[in-house]
């Protein structure tokens, strides 16, 4: 199999972008990217540690989440996880990031491209709190690019539609694929229980 290995090479298998692909790209936070950030509770976070090692995470919480600091800065809270802390180091290392924000039900989606750094800033951190509990760290985003993203991919995989979406279970419990991966002693029952007993305790 030949694989492509030059900008140029790939442009020639694809139409010139069009001009609004190109002009809808923004430096700021308007309204309407204000108005859909207030309404996600949901964003993926796709970094790297600059030496080809990359990671994509969910954050999510009540819409509204993650709050815009100024017309260029947004910040994402950090809530209790596994503590693999992989996009974290990655950020540390290398401070690029990309941002894809959802709204269920909605096919269109925003995306950020920015700068990011982490910080423990106490008075930050209580302004992100929910339950009274305040995020371990904050991810602060200093945004370069921002846009909405076409509903084609959602379109395509119906993926709000719920008469589209397969059994729950067709797939496996978590309990269950952890057992299987890492050779568990306990039971498929007590690590299904211990996880649920985990996130009630660790969800903020």
């Amino acid at each position: 199999m030949d694989y492509i290995s030059t900008r140029e090479e790939l442009r020639t298998h694809y139409k010139a972008v069009h001009d609004l692909a190109v002009r809808k790209e923004m430096r700021v936070f308007d309204p309407h990217a204000r108005n859909f950030i207030a309404r996600s509770p949901f964003v993926l976070v796709g970094s790297s540690d600059g030496k080809g090692n990359s990671d994509v995470t969910p954050r999510g919480d009540k819409p509204g989440f993650v709050a815009l600091l100024d017309d260029v800065t947004l910040a994402i809270p950090d809530r209790p996880g596994n503590n693999r802390l992989d996009t974290l180091e990655n950020i540390v290392a290398n401070p690029s990031v990309g941002l894809l924000f959802l709204i269920p039900g909605m096919d269109e989606t925003l995306r950020v491209n920015g700068q990011a750094r982490v910080t423990v800033d106490d008075g930050l951190r209580e302004q992100l709190s929910v339950e009274g509990r305040a995020p371990q760290s904050v991810v602060v985003v200093k945004a370069t690019a921002i846009y909405m993203h076409c509903a084609k991919a959602f379109m395509r995989s119906d993926l709000w539609k719920p008469d589209s979406w397969r059994p729950r279970d067709e797939m496996p419990t978590l309990g269950r694929i952890l057992k299987d991966q890492l050779a568990l002693a306990d039971s498929v029952e007590q690590s299904d229980r211990r996880l649920a007993e985990s996130y009630k305790a660790t969800m903020w």
